[in-house]
Parts: structure tokens; C-alpha cells; sequence
């Protein structure tokens, strides 16, 4: 006899996961829910959701690291519950750190011995390490003071307007002034000498940039050093200077052997990089070098016993995953540094094709430089119907993710779109990108102009009873179509977020 039962509507196990009622009601978005649900319809709501985001490899905007080999992937998951702070537990992943500050410490030709270790550390990215970097130097630079009985608390350093954002984040959070060498159309970088000009006797440090963020110029470190050097021989002071070689670090040194940018200046003093970007590694992974021991004050080091042995500790995170530690080490010995130019190489390569096929359209003007990061920055040489915002956001609809912003002050009338050329950017995603930005400004140039439609190119003004006519300058002009257009893209993005 056949034995048969009705099946209850709590047995889920045999529904389709699209016909459960787990997926056909909306769940909580700002509360838990009261019930647990099945492992299979929590998996797939949350896919499902996700594929609303931006493919990573089509995403030109970052620079940090969408592709890894699956052998580096599995050992990513194989350690990704290892908490790294755990030293004696994980010894091992402790020793690939010490490797891997010592392999990058050389790379930047710091002034080591044959059997002398090299003075840094692990960040979760370059905002971590610009910290740190940060706070050596606001120590030693009190203590100096200090002992020089005069005042320490208006310490400031200096920078380009082009810094990233971590470093106003350092300065507020930490109670340091920045002073901002300001930025000029067609000079997108800090000027050394108007760096040098701004140092004062309450200068921590000066901040170089190697791969502005938003041309990929690398800044004139020696000849910063070499002024900065000058002007501390004439006042007595001793002004170091920082590198911040996130997205340069692991370029320079491959692509450009000979620029002097690191240790090799003796007033540079710490330099960070991230390993997220052309280290190579998933984010998040930074790292930062000091010169020598006596460039990291030991009252900001915290001992712990490790195993027997003392273990130096100076971090602002405490918990953090192991695997993108053991991640940078597989880069540095699976490449090493032939594999590193080719991949550099590479990328370079890749950008001259765009550069290349983006001046052919005879729309752009590039921004970027040969040399620095693997990027182009471009203009339109007429934006008078449609603007750079435009274009990025007609971009979307092919799946490119292609960043336009403006300059900062004294250049924000200057508006850029960039791509960023990584590892899996290639030679045919350049060419296919080339040949989707002709489409998309030939669909603008079939549509009527938006923005500047609804603007009359002069405004009136109001005399004695009379209108008058008055021409707009075409900087005022670019500056309030390039602000109705950024109000437009906020607007829309405010709206969206509403309906989410």
C-alpha cells in the first residue's frame, strides 16, 4: 500500500524559492523581522537586490582592485575568518605581514642594512595609514617643540588643493591646520615652490602627492625636497616631507625607476600605499614605511607578547580580517617584480589606446599626463550643448561607470570625466569603450540642450527703470551651466534614494 500526506504550507523545502512566500512579500527594510526564513530565499532576496549595482569591472571610477586570480581567491576564503589581531594565534599571518613591509620598504629604497628590519605596517587602506603617518609626525614635532620650551598647538601641514579627502579627515580629526597650496587651470598639481612658501616653523610636515586622484600626475618630490631642504638650512628648522604614494607606489618603481620620489630623498620621511589599488589586492589593504625607527616615536607603539617575543603594535584598528594580509604577500612572491612591470606596463599601455582613440573623436581635450597613474582625464572641447555630467550619466546606460567632478579651487570652473586603466581593463573594453562614448555623443548631439536651454546666456540687470542687457563672461557661463547640472544629478540622486 502507497502511503501518501498532504504536504503543510510549512514545509518549504520542496517550493520553488520565486513561488515560496518568502520572496512574494516585501521584508523589513529598517527593522528585523519576527521569523527566521530559509538559508535559500535570504540568499536570493539579497542577490536579487544586488544585481541593481554596478558590475565592478565596468566601474572606471575606482581605482580599487575588482580581479584576482582563483588560487589568491581561495586563499582569501580559506583565512577570512582569521581575525589578524589574534597574533598568537596566527603567528604565521604576523610573519607574512613583517615580509610584506620589509618587501615593500625596499621597493621604496628605504635606508636599510643587510640583516636590519624595515619600520611599518598594515592599514586597512591609505585613510588608516595617513593617520598614522599623520600622527608621527604631529608627535615628534611637539616633543621637539617641548623640549625647545616654545608653544605646540597650532602644528599645520602643508598640501595640494588635490588631496584626498582622508587628509582633511586627519587635520579635523586631530585638530591640524591644512594649508592648501591652491590649483590653477592646466596646473592640476601642488606647486613645490608655493608649498615651500607656505611653511612656517608650525609645519609637521609637507604632504606630495605621487598619482593626484584627479589627473594621475605624479608631484615634483625632488624638487620639493631639494627647496624644502634650502629654505631648513636658512631657518634651522627641520621640515620632513610624507608621501602619499597610494596609488603611485606600486607604479613608480616599475614603470619609472629612475624618478626620485622615496627614500632616496632624505627628507622624505614615511610614505604610504595602497595595496588595494596597483598593489594589486582586493580592498581593503594600505601600508605605510617609515624612514628609520627614529621617525616613528615610540610612545605611540603599543608592546604585545607574542609568543615569547615582543610583538611592536601601532594601528588605529584593532580587529581586522587576515585575508587580504595573506593576499598582498601571494602578489608580491607569485609576480615579484617582473610580474609587477608587466602588469604596469600593461595598464600604460592600454591608457595611450585610449588617450589615443579619445583624440581621434576630435571632441576631447585630454587632462592626464603620459606619465603617473594609468588614466585619462578628458574635456569636452565644446560643451555649449551638453556637458562632462552628460556624458557620464548617458555612459550608465552601456554599463560604464565613468565618473565626471570639477576641479578644485582655483580651477573649479574646469569640469573632467576619468577612467581609471586597472589590471582587468583591457585592450578591447579600451576600444569598446572609445566607440561607446562617439555613440553617446552623437545621441546628445540629437538631443536639444537641456541645461543650457534653460538659460540665456545674459542676464539682465535693472537700472534706473530700464533693463539692461548684460554678456555673461564664457567662464560664467561654463561655471552656471556646470552648477545647474551638478544641482540636476543631486536632485535626481536625492529622489532616487527616496524611493529606495
Amino acid at each position: 500500500m502507497v502511503l501518501s500526506k498532504t504536504v503543510s504550507e510549512s514545509d518549504v523545502s520542496i517550493h520553488s524559492t520565486f513561488a515560496s512566500r518568502y520572496v512574494r512579500t516585501s521584508l523589513p527594510r529598517f527593522k528585523m523581522p519576527e521569523n527566521s526564513i530559509p538559508k535559500e530565499a535570504a540568499f536570493q532576496i539579497i542577490n536579487d537586490e544586488l544585481m541593481l549595482d554596478g558590475n565592478p569591472r565596468l566601474n572606471l571610477a575606482s581605482f580599487v582592485t575588482t580581479w584576482m586570480e582563483p588560487e589568491c581567491d581561495k586563499l582569501i576564503m580559506d583565512s577570512i575568518n582569521k581575525n589578524y589581531v589574534d597574533m598568537d594565534e596566527y603567528p604565521v599571518t604576523t610573519e607574512l605581514q613583517n615580509r610584506c613591509v620589509n618587501m615593500i620598504a625596499h621597493l621604496f629604497n628605504a635606508p636599510l642594512g643587510d640583516s636590519e628590519a624595515a619600520v611599518g605596517v598594515g592599514t586597512v587602506g591609505s585613510s588608516e595609514a595617513i593617520m598614522l603617518a599623520g600622527l608621527a609626525f604631529k608627535r615628534k614635532w611637539q616633543n621637539m617643540r617641548r623640549a625647545q620650551g616654545k608653544p605646540c598647538d597650532k602644528p599645520n601641514i602643508v598640501t595640494g588643493a588635490n588631496v584626498q579627502v582622508c587628509w582633511e579627515k586627519f587635520a579635523r580629526y586631530f585638530e591640524v591646520e591644512l594649508k592648501e597650496v591652491k590649483l590653477r587651470e592646466g596646473y592640476y598639481v601642488m606647486d613645490p615652490v608655493k608649498a615651500v612658501e607656505l611653511v612656517d616653523e608650525n609645519t609637521i610636515c609637507v604632504a606630495a602627492i605621487l598619482g593626484s586622484t584627479l589627473n594621475g600626475e605624479f608631484e615634483d618630490v625632488k624638487l620639493l625636497n631639494d627647496l624644502l631642504l634650502e629654505k631648513n638650512k636658512q631657518t634651522g628648522w627641520d621640515t620632513p616631507i610624507h608621501v602619499d604614494a597610494a596609488s603611485g607606489g606600486f607604479i613608480a618603481p616599475f614603470l619609472y625607476p629612475e624618478l626620485e620620489w622615496d627614500f632616496r630623498l632624505p627628507l622624505v620621511k614615511s610614505i604610504n600605499v595602497s595595496g588595494h589599488k596597483y598593489g594589486l589586492v582586493y580592498a581593503g589593504i594600505g601600508w605605510v614605511i617609515w624612514r628609520s625607527k627614529e621617525d616613528l616615536p615610540e610612545e605611540l607603539i603599543f608592546h604585545i607578547n607574542y609568543l615569547g617575543a615582543d610583538q611592536p603594535t601601532f594601528t588605529l584598528n584593532f580587529s581586522k580580517g587576515s585575508s587580504q594580509v595573506i593576499a598582498q604577500y601571494y602578489q608580491l612572491i607569485r609576480l615579484g617584480e617582473e610580474g609587477y612591470r608587466n602588469v604596469m606596463e600593461n595598464c600604460h599601455e592600454n591608457a595611450m589606446v585610449l588617450k589615443e582613440g579619445l583624440e581621434k573623436t576630435g571632441y576631447f581635450n585630454i587632462v592626464s599626463k603620459d606619465e603617473g597613474v594609468p588614466l585619462v582625464a578628458f574635456s569636452l572641447k565644446d560643451n555649449g550643448r551638453h556637458d562632462e555630467f552628460e556624458v557620464s550619466e548617458m555612459l550608465r546606460r552601456f554599463g560604464w561607470i565613468v565618473p565626471a567632478y570639477t576641479m578644485p579651487a582655483d580651477a573649479q570652473h574646469v569640469t573632467v570625466l576619468r577612467v581609471v586603466i586597472r589590471e582587468d581593463f583591457s585592450r578591447t573594453l579600451a576600444e569598446r569603450l572609445v566607440l561607446d562614448i562617439k555613440k553617446v555623443i552623437h545621441d546628445l548631439d540629437a538631443l536639444p540642450a537641456r541645461i543650457k536651454a534653460k538659460m540665456s546666456p545674459d542676464c539682465t540687470a535693472q537700472e534706473n527703470g530700464r533693463v539692461n542687457s548684460v554678456k555673461k563672461t564664457a567662464m560664467e557661463t561654463q561655471r552656471e551651466i556646470t552648477d545647474a547640472w551638478k544641482k540636476f544629478v543631486l536632485e535626481r540622486k536625492t529622489n532616487k534614494n527616496k524611493i529606495c
